[in-house]
């Protein structure tokens, strides 16, 4: 950005304070009428840090306009008309920033500690490169390129790296907006060749804002369940199933290699996330509040109202979406299947074959020393059995169901948070919880 300021004698200050601090630093040599910013959609921290703000703000009789952030509203109850009014956003102009060139010096407010200044210049060639200039650049070779191929690869861990928008985190620290990036899709002269991809990126466009919209209107969802009946659910805290899920030495091969790639390149795709989720919630039996924390120390692309919103859905305790307990064999074999993404991030299992590289526990001890790897010892034992313990969930949720206000509390959720492009709610027979999709 600052590349872009200097013909014009400005510049961004980066300060590395509280925010209230900085303010009141900045009112102690400027006089403040005004301040501008984006509302956001953040955590109770971040609440309760701009509660203070507002505060600092009138005393000192200065004016803070916030002005909507992408297609989320501020202040409604619920989602009548809520469609209508996100299209109608995207579908403005947007804004074209001008600057006039400011006269005489700039003084530097950059204000950033030397450790902090370390780590930015020690950012890992791993992830992907910030900045506004890159994101526009993703958004091109998507449309141009690599768009084509988006429905086709979206749940593959090794494919999607490529074939997937990889715009989120820009999205997410701002450095492109919602509208730009759908309204480039949108006009692209390549959108009627790729029409189902490209309609399936805008589609989930309109969802991120969808699940952000859920967590403005109620953000408490950070720490407790949607539907507070779960909160009766006894988790467990087993230090050493926390610590082999984080490290990516569960012993199941699929939830290893996509944490391992997760921590190393901060990125993995949707499925993939909402594997790892299910794996902790289900058959962990992990807080979701626990490793969501863990988790979102890892996404480069975090965003609040997205990583409550899906930890939530992903460990079936929001009371109205179907329970979606994923099963990682079967997400190895049906997204990769000859092991290529498994190998690269797990590579103690190089040499294995497709007979194995999903369930080396089927191993016997010929086949792992001709294999070399030796389980306990190259490689974890798997730490749990997928089927005996989704049952212990299954069992456990179901006391929940069963419980009194279960199904009104469900509705009430619906009522508030809930996509109304389908009129009706309707509730899912097999697990007795309120269907979203």
């Amino acid at each position: 950005m600052n590349d872009g300021l200097k013909k014009y004698n400005r510049s961004v200050c980066i300060y590395e304070k509280e925010a209230i601090d900085t303010f009141k630093d900045l009112m102690s040599k400027h006089t403040i009428n005004t301040v501008y910013s984006y509302q956001e959609s953040g955590i109770g921290i971040t609440y309760e840090r701009d509660k203070k703000l507002k505060s600092l703000f009138n005393r000192n009789h200065i004016k803070w306009c916030e002005y909507q952030r992408d297609g989320i509203v501020r202040g409604i109850t619920n989602r009548n008309g809520w469609d209508k009014k996100w299209f109608a956003t995207m579908n403005e102009d947007p804004i074209h920033n001008k600057y006039s060139k400011l006269s005489g010096s700039v003084k530097n407010h950059n204000y950033l500690s030397k450790s902090l200044i370390n780590k930015l210049e020690d950012y890992s060639t791993e992830f992907q490169s910030p900045g506004e200039i890159e994101g526009h650049k993703l958004l091109n070779s998507f449309a141009e390129i690599r768009g084509k191929n988006y429905s086709k690869y979206i749940s593959k861990p090794a494919e999607s790296r490529i074939s997937c928008g990889r715009i989120s985190p820009y999205l997410a620290w701002g450095n492109i907006s919602v509208k730009q990036a759908y309204q480039y899709i949108k006009n692209h002269p390549n959108y009627n060749t790729n029409k189902r991809s490209f309609n399936g990126i805008l589609t989930r466009l309109k969802w991120r804002d969808h699940f952000i919209q859920k967590f403005e209107m109620e953000w408490q969802i950070e720490t407790r369940c949607a539907n507070k009946g779960f909160e009766t659910l006894r988790r467990r805290s087993d230090s050493d199933h926390i610590k082999a899920w984080m490290e990516g030495r569960t012993g199941v091969p699929m939830v290893d290699a996509n944490m391992r790639c997760l921590i190393k390149t901060g990125w993995i795709n949707f499925r993939m996330r909402a594997m790892l989720v299910s794996f902790a919630s289900y058959d962990l039996w992990l807080d979701w509040k626990n490793t969501g924390n863990l988790l979102a120390k890892l996404f480069t692309d975090y965003e609040p109202g997205i990583h409550y919103s899906q930890l939530q859905m992903q460990s079936g305790v929001t009371g109205i979406n179907t329970f979606r307990i994923y099963n990682p064999v079967k997400q190895s074999i049906e997204h990769d299947n000859n092991g290529t993404f498994i190998k690269k991030w797990v590579p103690e299992l190089k040499n294995l074959d497709s007979s194995f590289i999903h369930e080396p526990w089927k191993m016997d001890p010929t086949t792992q020393k001709n294999n070399n790897c030796i389980l306990g010892k190259d490689y974890p034992n798997r730490i749990v059995i997928h089927e005996e313990a989704i049952k212990f969930a299954r069992n456990e949720i179901k006391k929940v169901l069963k419980t009194d206000n279960y199904y009104e509390t469900s509705k009430k959720v619906f009522l508030k948070h809930g996509s109304r492009k389908r009129n009706t709610t309707r509730v899912n027979k097999k697990s007795k919880q309120l269907s979203l999709f």
